[in-house]
């Protein structure tokens, strides 16, 4: 399935639901009790190389989807988990770094989203983060852990460490983390009563799983997951540019398709998240079979970086043959993944110098962009168009085909905002530096709070997305309960809004 920072662009908690319920019948079929996820850390700074397995910078937005997940997979019997519980922000010294945060950003931007994933999906574990939270492991944080998730919303499931992620057995037990148990009652550290309490919480959720595994059949509908995914990846592309209405191609069209990624599809992250698909849609292949006169194919670049005047070369050649070019850039698999941060917001610069080289042969060019989270685009204007495919899963290629082609509408909004340049965060001095605190110095201010309060310039603002089609809202009325409003469809393409 698409990641979930692409599924976010669909705002579509009903569709995360779907999802979840696939996922929690794949799990079942393969005797897997819990799935270990959805992850909602918040978006504090796009270097964080897990950006790719988290929703957004909004918090109401990341908690909706994620309770919307967590419905689906345990509605299968399994168990959600959702991660990582809590301020856990980057990649560095992630076992070790110390979040230092306020109580009252705490509270609104690092913990609203978890708050609604318990409070509307109803875990049956969530998973701790490695990192301390204001001098305490997260893990055996009496505060995260007892008198917030427990005391006040009400949270009866088990807390599981991340991967190798406890510190103190004994103090994370008697703290309010399930797993794992020591025999360290005679130490004073725990009591008997600590113990019981974890176990109240344990084996239910063993039992419960069990019994659901047991009972589920050990094979699933790949082809109708594999649709699913298809549908996905649909709701989820963001159309950030269209000069010219270029988009949708028209049939017929002689069009060259250049780039690495429109072979060998860039689909998931890197890291535990990373999954073998059943079947995995190349892009090429779907054009090639669509409406459009593929006159042909060129690599265009090394996918890693490296410099090659010869693959450049002949990809120029190509465009020069072609009405329109499809050109497929993109992040590489060494940048985005779990255990590092990103080193930058840039796309290597063997891509930046072929899509100029092809404009100045060609100017009707459509990128392709595939990446799990933000980069910077100072070349924008050497495209005309721009399509966000994100990591779109195993069948993001025939969902870009499509609105490639105009049978479907590219109507996803940006769930993170995406800035002119990484020194515009206010976050980016002092981001996944070798110190051991972390110091959310900015406050609530992550985000679209932070630029729209600074009235500050950004490439492309949260929310935004373009379409095929126009929109046009009339009786809007407001009241304690609500907004209400009218929504038209004012273009000549069916479409939807967001």
């Amino acid at each position: 399935f698409p990641t979930a920072s692409a599924v976010a662009n669909s705002w579509d908690a009903a569709l995360g639901e779907e999802i979840g319920a696939a996922l929690g019948e794949e799990a079942a079929a393969q005797e897997v009790s819990v799935v270990l996820g959805p992850g909602l850390n918040m978006k504090r700074n796009p270097l964080c190389g897990r950006s790719f397995e988290y929703f957004s910078e909004d918090p109401y937005l990341a908690g909706k989807l994620a309770a919307g997940y967590i419905r689906g997979i345990q509605s299968k019997g399994v168990a959600a988990c959702p991660k990582h519980f809590a301020v856990n922000s980057q990649e560095t010294r992630r076992m070790a770094s110390d979040s230092i945060v306020d109580e009252r950003t705490l509270r609104e931007i690092y913990l609203t989203g978890f708050e609604i994933a318990v409070k509307e999906g109803h875990p049956r574990s969530i998973m701790s983060s490695y990192n301390l939270v204001n001098g305490t492991y997260a893990n055996e944080n009496k505060h995260l852990l007892m008198e917030i998730l427990r005391g006040e919303w009400g949270f009866d499931g088990a807390v599981i460490t991340d991967w190798g992620g406890s510190n103190d057995h004994a103090l994370g037990v008697k703290n309010g983390s399930t797993l794992e148990l020591l025999a360290a009652v005679e130490s004073g550290k725990i009591s008997e009563s600590d113990i019981d309490a974890r176990l109240s919480e344990l084996l239910p959720l063993v039992f419960d799983t069990k019994a659901a595994l047991d009972a589920a059949p050990r094979e699933f509908d790949a082809a109708a997951h594999h649709a699913l995914a298809r549908r996905a990846a649909e709701e989820s592309l963001v159309l950030l540019k269209n000069e010219g209405s270029l988009l949708p191609l028209a049939a017929g069209a002689k069009v060259a398709v250049i780039g690495d990624f429109a072979k060998n599809p860039r689909y998931q992250g890197a890291g535990s998240s990373m999954v073998n698909s059943t079947q995995v849609d190349v892009l090429l292949d779907k054009l090639i079979n669509s409406e459009l006169n593929v006159i042909g194919y060129q690599q265009g670049f090394d996918r890693h970086g490296k410099p090659d005047a010869a693959l450049q070369k002949s990809a120029c050649e190509l465009a020069t043959q072609a009405d329109t070019v499809v050109l497929c850039m993109g992040l590489d698999e060494i940048a985005e993944s779990e255990g590092l941060d990103r080193s930058n917001l840039r796309l290597a610069q063997n891509q930046v110098d072929l899509l100029q080289a092809v404009a100045a042969v060609n100017p009707k060019i459509v990128v392709v962009l595939y990446s799990g989270s933000v980069v910077e685009t100072p070349w924008l204007d050497n495209c005309q168009a721009l399509l966000y495919a994100a990591l779109g899963g195993q069948a993001g290629a025939g969902a870009v085909a499509d609105a490639l082609t105009g049978k479907v509408n590219p109507c996803g909004k940006l769930a993170e905002t995406w800035p002119l340049t990484y020194a515009d965060i206010p976050s980016a001095a002092d981001f996944a530096t070798r110190r051991k605190t972390v110091e959310y110095r900015e406050g609530l201010y992550i985000g679209y709070r932070y630029f729209t309060t600074a009235e500050k310039a950004v490439r492309f603002p949260f929310g935004y997305g373009m379409s095929y089609t126009t929109f046009a809202y009339s009786d809007m009325a407001a009241d304690e309960q609500g907004v209400s409003l009218t929504v038209t469809n004012t273009g000549s393409v069916a479409g939807t809004e967001i």
